[in-house]
């Protein structure tokens, strides 16, 4: 493909210098990567900027620069407005834009990304349609996994993979939409056919610094043209703030406000919940949902509401609904075999391990013992405030690491006990992770329950820059051979 064929109506260009009518076999943002006839893309970042890389770059066989400012290297260049955006617009553009072919469904929110996309996912294909899926726990054709690190992967990773889908015949693409993504214009040029916003509360402030500039990111993906039609969670208090500047068609979702999609009649057990799903001036439906907890049914709320506006039927609906049992790390059952339980889930927020605790201890006979952490170089303000919670909520609290990443594990754990202290209540400090686990069953007792909160889906520990490898369903299921020889 041509140089010029990729800077053809893209909004961003500034300028070029050089031969456009270049052939461009590879587009990458990577100065190692190896590549014949390669566009590099010169992103000024936090720590780094790619421009300094770029004859590294050229080194390893690319032949064409995308910049932000001119470089003194003699290959054709185009000068861009916003190098993140040209990237996502170039690498669609690059891979034959792919999306245009699928109705792609956005999930954004704090909190029920994964689990509102498994949901939406599993209508979509109850319903007859291909679906592909990107999003933290990895992307997937069909049944098929790809490889994937981030909840919304960069545009040359995601234009890849989508290009995949289109290929492989897939119709629609569930998406989570995280908000660095937005920030970093990943998505810039894509359209959205459904998005749903499912809550807000404190992440991330280790990038966005404030909730008021992380909750306008979210917002913005509904009021910068991305999305065609959106379903809004009545009962978040948010909610009236995104409707503000929403010029698209859109409805509301909820069980304590008078919503467009609401549910009632629930009965919630530890196997799942019972509810009656409800559109205003229509028949309800009962869905037997088998993931437990008051925030699944509004996940599952959102996913109907995703479905709603593809054009999926009430019965593909409540049959996609009940077909969901389990999602990777996600109020995970692990099978243990004992007369306690354990619960995988990935909980790192405090609004999130607020969630999990007060799920579980509804259906827990003996005590709820909780094991958790926070990450390192992250927003150190929620520490102390999930302190409080675990205290507040659990029985016994066992602060250990969750990939405490390049800062001191103990100074980690010192903050959360700043809050868990104000309670009073029981907790002992181990940071070794797998040996807090380890006291975690050792200590447990018929009727307990262990709720191991923030790993989930994570198979790996990230210290010093180094990811060594850390399965909790692998850890769990070792550590159980270990403790039969030694009862």
């Amino acid at each position: 493909m041509q140089l010029c064929e990729l800077i053809k109506d893209m909004p961003y260009l500034v300028e070029t210098r050089g031969d456009m009518t270049a052939d461009i076999g590879a587009v990458t943002n990577n100065s190692r990567e190896k590549v014949t006839g390669g566009l590099f893309f010169c992103i000024p970042g936090a720590r780094f900027d790619a421009h300094d890389f770029a004859p590294q770059a050229v080194e390893n066989g690319c032949t064409a620069l995308v910049v932000e400012r001119f470089l003194d290297i003699d290959v054709p260049q185009v000068k861009v407005s916003n190098g993140r955006a040209a990237m996502a617009r170039m690498a669609a553009a690059f891979y034959g834009h792919p999306a245009r072919s699928m109705k792609l469904v956005g999930i954004t929110g704090t909190k029920g990304k994964t689990t509102t996309s498994y949901m939406t996912k599993s209508i979509i294909e109850q319903a007859g349609w291909k679906c592909g899926l990107i999003g933290t726990t990895g992307n997937m054709i069909g049944d098929r996994h790809l490889p994937g690190s981030l909840t919304t992967p960069d545009p040359i990773d995601l234009q890849r993979d989508l290009r995949l889908m289109a290929d492989e015949g897939a119709q629609a693409v569930v998406m989570e939409v995280s908000a660095h993504a937005i920030d970093m214009f990943r998505l810039d040029g894509l359209e959205f056919e459904a998005a749903c916003y499912t809550n807000f509360s404190q992440d991330h402030l280790d990038y966005f610094h404030t909730m008021e500039q992380y909750f306008l990111t979210k917002k913005k993906f509904f009021t910068s043209g991305m999305v065609r039609n959106a379903a809004l969670n009545a009962d978040e208090e948010t909610t009236p703030r995104v409707r503000e500047d929403l010029t698209i068609p859109h409805f509301t979702y909820g069980i304590c406000v008078d919503a467009d999609l609401f549910a009632r009649d629930i009965e919630i057990s530890e196997d799942g919940v019972i509810f009656e799903l409800k559109l205003q001036g229509m028949h309800p439906m009962q869905v037997n949902l088998h993931m437990p907890g008051m925030f699944n049914i509004y996940n599952a709320m959102a996913a109907a509401s995703c479905a709603m506006m593809l054009g999926v039927g009430a019965d593909d609906i409540r049959l996609g609904l009940e077909s969901v049992s389990s999602v990777p790390g996600r109020i995970e059952m692990l099978p243990t075999g004992t007369p306690y339980r354990v619960i995988l889930d990935y909980a790192h927020s405090p609004d999130s391990l607020e969630s999990i605790l007060k799920t579980v201890r509804q259906f827990t006979k003996g005590r709820l013992i909780a094991v958790f952490g926070c990450g390192g170089d992250r927003d150190k303000g929620k520490r102390p405030i999930m302190g409080e919670i675990g205290g507040r909520m659990a029985d016994l609290c066992i602060l250990t690491s969750d990939n405490p990443r390049n800062e001191d594990p103990m100074a980690i754990l010192g903050a959360i006990e700043e809050g868990i202290r104000e309670t009073g209540k029981a907790y002992e400090v181990i940071e070794n992770r797998r040996e807090a686990i380890r006291r975690a069953m050792n200590i447990a007792r018929e009727g307990d329950i262990i709720v191991l909160a923030g790993k989930g889906h994570e198979t790996y520990q990230e210290i010093r820059g180094v990811k060594h490898p850390f399965d909790e369903k692998v850890v769990v299921q070792q550590l159980l051979e270990e403790l039969r020889h030694t009862r």
